[in-house]
């Protein structure tokens, strides 16, 4: 059982960067894998990027690669994923996640945050 808080989404130009953070409760944190995932509304949701437990492994969506990173701060709980050259299609409500294994594409994920929208205007 954990509590996960995002925030620092908002809105802004293309070619733009934001910073995303998600907050865990808990002492176990370093146990999960984390991972961000996005939704639009009347699609499914979207896998970003995942992080290993100690953050020695990373994973990234195509569409993502090259420009988003994810890194993880144990000592502070705390998961964060860095946008840069934002696209409009980037567009969504972006939500953390935390599971026991890894997290991929195709992952259950046990674990969400309440979301933080990003809005990429062109």
């Amino acid at each position: 059982q954990v509590q996960l808080v995002e925030s620092g989404g908002g809105l802004v130009q293309d070619g733009a960067s934001l910073r995303l953070s998600c907050a865990a409760s808990g002492r176990t944190f370093s146990s999960y894998f984390m991972g961000w995932f996005r939704q639009v509304p009347g699609k499914e949701r979207e896998f970003v990027a995942s992080i290993s437990r100690q953050g020695g492994w990373t994973d990234y969506a195509d569409s993502v690669k090259g420009r988003f990173t994810i890194s993880r701060d144990n000592g502070k709980n705390t998961v964060y994923l860095q946008m840069n050259s934002l696209k409009p299609e980037d567009t969504a409500v972006y939500y953390c996640a935390a599971h026991s294994l890894v997290i991929t594409k195709t992952t259950t994920v046990s674990n969400w945050g309440q979301g933080t929208q990003v809005t990429v205007s062109s």
